[in-house]
């Protein structure tokens, strides 16, 4: 009998001649009770499980629709569709059992993923244990498949159950390295299963599993000595071996390239850390490809396997290529060989897209253990070098792989030039996404050329590149010996200053050049004698050379770079080669009319030594590559480079040592001070407002003792920003009587810098009219009795050009770039920079529609110049920006620049402060802020709104807060944490403040109390919706004539990383 109906009484409405009835009932009416069994049950099937169970307990007939639909039911999922979830807690083996014999027809079940297990019942004690899951299972007499991810379930089920299949894929949870030695599995040959994840599991062996089609070990460790003795699965179409802890000996491995060649359905093929026998596969692929092995794999992966040849790698890229469409390779493989031998096979790859060189696992990137602790747990025992692939492999790539859209390329550090990557034969047509990490030779320059070669590149990421080159750290010896020199040369300075020097450097006869040059070849090449070469061989101080065409040919007089890091043996030979050439040219009498010997301070106090190429350089137009280091001891690392006016910068670490430069005759301690003859030094560039013209000799430069205290910032500080006066000459242009003989040809040895830009072959500055950049030096007390003052080199200048049609974003990590230029980038929308630690300014020449901007943890990054760039562009996008920043923020000098400011757009600044980063406002805000827009341009371009304006008459007449705009502040809280913002955003409070309409959504998680604003809780899904709640606020706006925006700025500062220690983020 069903359930009692409700009794609802009939009463007339209005007069009692009126035959209109109406229904008064008594109570609410229970619409559900009045539903058939059948549709109830039909409803069910669209609800979780345990939403089911809970109906039982409502009402008598809801009772019996569940227990009609359990018994009917075939298809259960505990999880309800959530397979990486858990069951519901709560279960024992007595409650299991009673729900499951409720089930008679149950065919499959999924979601079995129990939080804990016991492995055996106790008696008088209720618990969740594998012998009550296991019975309550036989109690399902039809039950095909279980879907469960726990070891110890699945191996019962295997040994107890064998006709039950294992649904889905089976991942156990409880995976990690060093593998738990809790975790086993044993694979009966009878398992029914096809997918099969193990990680850090113990597994005696992998044996013939007929039904097995994706088989993935990862942390696995095989404890029989033979455990692929049997294997053979011939459907498998997935075989994945990572890091695994088996056998060392490589023969134990053949049993397993057999098998996977039997399998000829195979499709994916990844080995990591596999110490397979080496020319193995190249065998097996001989034997079996006529049948059908290995010719439909379309994924390959080689990493760290320890013995593989270019053969095996080729033979199974030969074998596929029809079907194969991403490429894998580890370092020792990445080689211009493999490459070259691909393209003689004169092979088409119509379906390959993706390319991975000097391919690392991620788990020996991001593991902490060192090598031995690695090979103590049972992996294999590999060293991965970097790969030794150059320029000319790569431009085989895409020669061999014509329709290549993805290119990762990881630590090779024989790439230099990617501009010339691009020839007739490859163009790199298709090449959609390029991401280079840690190849620290490759050229900014080239980089950038090569950008703009590449017709359909879209995304561009960047990490570990462009390295910064080493800095010099100078700090003063407070030695007593240091500290009496000192107060010597401090009273000499002090007599300097009372008379100027008048005597020069007496003429001498002009050596013949051209044997000058030959002695100097001939010493540098005996005193090489035995050691590795440098990467070039103009790292040698150039001597003076008669004629422009000479002197450019020794300077460009280079080979190939054959090395990416110099060793200390290189530098010792280089150095040890530098000094006794300086000493031989300068005992033959230089004199000042070929080039006078410039010895000056290093930026460590040791001298050094620009033999004769200052001048010659001053004359012909063409700049010196570096000079000699003299008085140098073991183990120092230089890094050299020439500024504009021909003077050698040289950034070394000395000893503490006191020089003596006999040749000119000028004594000096480690400070950098200079003795008496400091007047007879050549500074043939000026440092005044002035410039002089230099004649024959290369110029006496009698500075006072402030401009000789200045000194050791002037040679480390070579990269100050700094104005360019428009009328003025460059200093290097003023004393060049060939301009012609500019040094276009040029290459420089390491990405472009800041200390290098004048000796680059493009210039940051037109070459029209160059003028002479005045170098601002840090204040720093360096004067000659102090022995504590440090002096800090400023960062080298390296700039990073984009020019693409198609680029759409940039992602920079741990780069050594101090300057994004986006000259022309129509499509760029994105740029995303984390942990550049140099990155100080952004400069947008064209990239109209570019709108979202993350700054993260950019230690030096020039907020205001960047805020300014970004806001000067024109109108055209909404635009976020993303700033964490490392210092404190004056927060009121940052709402006077953008609300005060000649900006176009209503402006925010949110502050938020949560520690550890949550990105909930910063993701919210990027779903509403184009909403708010929206409205703005409805009513400028429909309704006739007045539209707001930032022209110079409106500066001039707000020039007081709040700067014409109308500025109000939002503050609350986050999961706990505040937030503050301060904006001029129209239509927000209106839209905050309102009630929810007829489309509210209830299915998001935010409401006000959670985010700044959320608008799918209010209805509020578009401007028109909105408009209809706001229509109150835009007559008032109209009737006091405030023009809005049409465009919306959001300036988003997460002060997690304030106290200038960044905090990890799983988010950037």
């Amino acid at each position: 009998m069903g359930p009692r109906r409700k009794a609802s009484k009939l009463q007339p409405v209005g007069g009692s001649g009126e035959a209109e009835l109406v229904l008064r009932p008594s109570e609410p009416k229970d619409y559900i009770n009045e539903l058939s069994h059948e549709v109830l049950c039909h409803i069910f099937r669209y609800l979780p499980m345990k939403d089911i169970m809970c109906m039982e307990c409502l009402s008598r007939k809801l009772r019996e629709a569940v227990t009609l639909y359990l018994r009917v039911v075939k298809v259960v999922d505990l999880c309800a569709g959530r397979w990486w979830e858990y069951m519901p807690s709560g279960f024992t083996d007595s409650s299991f059992l009673l729900l499951l014999k409720k089930m008679p027809d149950l065919e499959q079940l999924y979601g079995l993923h129990p939080r804990y297990l016991e492995r055996r019942r106790v008696r008088g004690y209720e618990a969740f244990s594998i012998p009550g899951v296991l019975e309550a299972l036989q109690a399902c007499p039809n039950l095909l498949g279980v879907e469960t991810s726990h070891l110890e379930l699945v191996e019962a089920i295997w040994n107890y159950m064998p006709q039950v299949h294992i649904l889905g894929k089976f991942r156990n949870r409880n995976g990690a390295f060093p593998i738990p030695a809790e975790n086993k599995l044993t694979i009966p040959i009878t398992a029914k299963i096809q997918t099969l994840h193990l990680v850090g599991v113990n597994v005696p062996e992998i044996p013939c599993v007929s039904m097995l089609r994706h088989l993935y070990l990862k942390w696995v460790r095989l404890t029989k000595p033979q455990p692929f003795k049997d294997f053979l699965c011939v459907s498998l179409r997935t075989f994945v071996m990572r890091n695994c802890a088996g056998p060392t000996n490589s023969l134990k491995y053949v049993p397993l390239v057999t098998g996977l060649a039997s399998a000829r359905n195979l499709e994916q093929l990844e080995l990591v850390r596999v110490p397979f026998l080496g020319g193995l596969i190249q065998h097996v692929v001989e034997d079996s490809w006529r049948s059908g092995g290995f010719r439909n794999l379309h994924t390959i992966v080689f990493g760290a396997c320890k013995n593989a040849l270019e053969v095996d790698l080729g033979y199974l890229i030969i074998t596929a290529a029809r079907r194969l469409h991403e490429l894998r390779i580890q370092p020792s493989l990445t080689k211009d060989g493999v490459f070259s031998a691909l393209k003689m096979a004169e092979l088409e790859f119509p379906q390959f897209e993706t390319l991975h060189l000097g391919y690392v696992d991620e788990f020996l990137l991001q593991c902490k253990m060192s090598h031995s602790e690695l090979v103590k747990y049972g992996l294999a025992d590999v060293i991965e070098n970097p790969g030794i692939i150059t320029d000319i492999g790569i431009r085989v790539v895409n020669e061999v792989f014509t329709n290549i859209k993805y290119l990762l390329i990881y630590n090779c550090p024989h790439l230099h030039n990617p501009h010339q990557w691009i020839t007739d034969q490859s163009r790199w047509g298709r090449l959609v996404d390029l991401t280079l990490v840690r190849c620290h030779a490759i050229k900014l320059e080239s980089f950038s050329q090569f950008i703009e070669l590449l017709p359909s590149l879209e995304f561009i990421c960047l990490d570990q590149m462009f390295r910064e080159p080493p800095k010099v750290y100078s700090i003063r010896w407070p030695t007593r010996q240091g500290k009496m020199q000192q107060q010597k040369n401090a009273a000499i300075t002090n007599k300097e200053k009372t008379y100027k020097p008048t005597k020069q450097m007496p003429k001498k006869n002009v050596p013949n050049t051209k044997n000058t040059q030959n002695n100097s070849k001939r010493e540098t090449l005996q005193s090489r004698k035995g050691k590795t070469p440098l990467r070039r061989s103009n790292n040698v101080a150039v001597s003076v050379a008669a004629s422009v065409d000479q002197t450019k040919a020794q300077v460009l007089e280079s080979s190939c770079e054959k090395s990416c890091q110099v060793t200390s043996e290189q530098i010792k030979a280089d150095m040890k080669a530098a000094v006794e050439n300086s000493k031989r040219t300068s005992n033959k009498g230089v004199t000042t009319e070929a080039g006078e010997t410039s010895t000056r301070p290093g930026a460590e106090g040791g001298p050094v030594r620009s033999t004769g190429s200052a001048g010659a350089a001053a004359r012909t137009g063409v700049r010196p590559v570096t000079g000699s280091v003299s008085r140098v001891g073991p183990g120092v690392a230089t890094s050299r480079q020439v500024d504009g006016c021909g003077r050698v910068v040289a950034g070394t670490t000395y000893r503490a040592t006191t020089t003596n430069d006999r040749a000119t005759g000028t004594g000096r301690t480690i400070d950098g001070t200079e003795g008496p003859s400091r007047a007879q030094t050549g500074d043939s560039c000026p440092r005044e407002s002035g410039v002089r013209q230099s004649s024959g000799i290369a110029g006496v430069d009698s500075l006072g003792p402030r401009d000789a205290s200045r000194r050791p910032a002037l040679l480390v500080g070579q990269g100050e920003r700094q104005p360019v006066p428009a009328g003025s000459t460059s200093a290097a242009g003023s004393v060049s009587q060939q301009g012609q003989a500019r040094d276009e040809d040029f290459v420089p040895r390491r990405p472009l810098t800041r200390s290098c830009t004048r000796m680059s072959s493009v210039s940051l500055i037109p070459e029209t009219a160059r003028p002479r950049v005045t170098v601002r030096r840090k204040r720093m007390a360096d004067k000659s009795t102090s022995t504590s003052d440090p002096v800090t080199e400023d960062d080298h200048i390296q700039i990073l050009s984009l020019k693409s049609k198609n680029l759409v974003g940039i992602t920079l990590t741990n780069c050594g770039i101090t300057d994004l230029v986006l000259k022309d980038c129509p499509k760029m929308m994105f740029i995303h920079a984390t942990r550049c630690r140099v990155l100080k300014q952004l400069r947008v020449e064209s990239a109209p529609i570019v709108n979202r901007f993350d700054y993260a943890q950019c230690k030096k990054l020039d907020m205001e110049q960047v805020l300014d760039q970004i806001l000067r562009m024109p109108a055209e996008r909404n635009r976020i920006i993303y700033m964490r920043p490392m210092h404190q923020i004056d927060s009121v000098a940052l709402e006077r620049q953008l609300f005060q400011g000649p900006y176009p757009y209503h402006i925010a600044i949110v502050h938020e402060f949560s520690n550890p980063p949550n990105i909930r406002n910063k993701v919210r805000i990027r779903s509403w802020m184009d909403t708010i827009a929206n409205i703005s341009q409805e009513l400028i371009k429909y309704e006739f709104f007045p539209e707001a304006t930032r022209t110079e008459e409106d500066l001039k007449k707000y020039p007081t807060y709040p700067w014409g705009r109308d500025i109000y502040t939002l503050e609350g809280l986050v999961d706990g944490a505040p937030y503050s913002m301060i904006t001029d955003f129209p239509w927000l409070r209106t839209l905050r403040a309102a009630d929810p309409n007829s489309y509210a959504r209830y299915d998001f998680e935010d409401d006000e109390s959670t985010t700044i604003y959320a608008p799918r809780r209010k209805g509020q899904l578009s401007a028109d919706i909105c408009m209809e709640t706001i229509g109150e606020e835009i007559s008032e706006r109209r009737q006091s004539k405030r023009g809005v925006f049409q465009r919306v700025v959001v300036l988003f500062l997460h002060h997690c990383d304030t106290p200038g220690e960044p905090v990890d983020d799983d988010y950037i």
